[in-house]
């Protein structure tokens, strides 16, 4: 416990027996152990920044409101009552992700900050919720992405084909499926930005009246600025050796006010941008592509899922750039593309309440492999303790 003065953690150790209704509770020891130097104080700025953490305070709690009520909405198109439901799996919303370590004290911390509170789920439903599934893989000295590799396995793996599977959401990231693969043998790692910088350009030049590029039009309608592409392309990260994992805060806002700023300096008109920060999105992926996979493994399809692969531009320049090989859309397999994400939560909670693990330290860096997730008990949650 660290209270509101925040001068501290209080640690004890408790033996607690079961006495007819009510449990029994002895002390057996207390020890009172300060904050490092400096922890404190740091503490107790925090709300010299309170239009932020309120901001983060509230929508932690409204998407917690809105995804319990997709879930209840869900059930009832469904016709599904919530009795036959065993537990809701939930990823939220990550506003910031810190995968690379830094030294603190004794430390070596990795973070990362997914909202939507997932008590809000579990007491709206009434169904055991396992959500933030990230920070036990970090903890472990992981990166805590990607984590759908091994739920991409128990999908899309093929007898006899090679595939890679490769989505296409705000961060883009791959997974390969040798054929008739263990898992072992799967390699995944974050290629770059998919649609996040795209879809903020998009935007910005649009005044907000746009939110993405539809099918690609603004794109195709444009001419590529190599010379923002090569500067755009030396960034840091594609440097980087997997197992690799990227967020907001390499290809977020302040990259995104860079390249604007850029653009209105060189005069590159707006459809030339949103092709050329198009065309970063592809050449990412290509790029890992041809220095990680293809020299190691005969790739036999790219199939690509998640919102970027409803871009029919996105979808297009990828098909080019690495032909001879096929680029489908798990569509053409009869799996939606937008719905391969939500499913690969809903499969690593069902592999926490089972005990099992769901993260490849192969695509994590993990030291070792993890349950994932928190639990929050369902209305009829039976307990775990006898």
């Amino acid at each position: 416990m660290s209270g509101t003065s925040a001068d501290g953690v209080d640690a004890v150790l408790v033996e607690i027996t079961r006495e007819s209704d009510n449990p029994a509770v002895s002390l057996l020891c207390f020890e009172r152990r300060p904050y490092p130097p400096g922890i404190r104080g740091r503490i107790l700025r925090l709300p010299e920044h309170p239009n932020a953490l309120r901001e983060v305070c509230h929508l932690n709690v409204l998407l917690g409101e809105l995804f319990a009520q997709a879930a209840l909405d869900l059930l009832q198109t469904t016709g599904t009552s919530p009795t036959e439901v065993a537990l809701i799996g939930s990823h939220g919303q990550t506003i910031c992700h810190l995968p690379i370590p830094s030294t603190e004290g004794a430390f070596n911390l990795r973070s990362t900050l997914q909202i939507g509170e997932p008590c809000v789920i579990a007491e709206r439903t009434g169904l055991l919720t396992v959500a933030d599934f990230r920070p036990r893989d970090m903890a472990a000295g992981g990166e805590g992405a990607p984590l759908t590799p091994y739920p991409h396995y128990l999908l899309f793996r093929h007898p006899e084909r090679c595939r890679v599977i490769v989505n296409l959401g705000g961060i883009s990231n791959l997974t390969l499926l040798p054929p008739d693969t263990s898992v072992s043998e799967i390699v995944a790692f974050d290629a770059g930005p998919g649609n996040v910088l795209i879809d903020g350009v998009v935007r910005h030049l649009s005044g907000g009246t746009l939110e993405y590029d539809t099918d690609g039009a603004w794109a195709a309608s444009g001419n590529v600025n190599q010379a923002l592409l090569k500067r755009l392309l030396g960034h840091p990260f594609f440097r980087r050796s997997p197992p690799r994992s990227a967020g907001q805060e390499e290809f977020g806002p302040r990259m995104l006010e860079e390249i604007l700023v850029e653009a209105e300096q060189k005069g590159i008109s707006p459809a030339d941008l949103v092709a050329t920060i198009s065309t970063l999105s592809v050449e990412a992926v290509v790029g890992s592509l041809e220095t990680t996979i293809f020299p190691r493994h005969a790739v036999d399809e790219i199939l690509l899922c998640g919102g970027g692969a409803r871009n029919r531009w996105l979808s297009s320049a990828l098909g080019t750039r690495l032909a001879p090989r096929p680029v489908l859309t798990t569509d053409d397999i009869g799996f939606p593309v937008g719905a391969v994400e939500a499913t690969a939560f809903a499969i690593l909670a069902y592999l926490t309440l089972v005990g099992q693990p769901g993260n490849l330290v192969s695509a994590t860096g993990a030291r070792h492999a993890v349950p994932l997730g928190k639990i929050i008990p369902g209305r009829n949650f039976p307990g775990l303790i006898s």
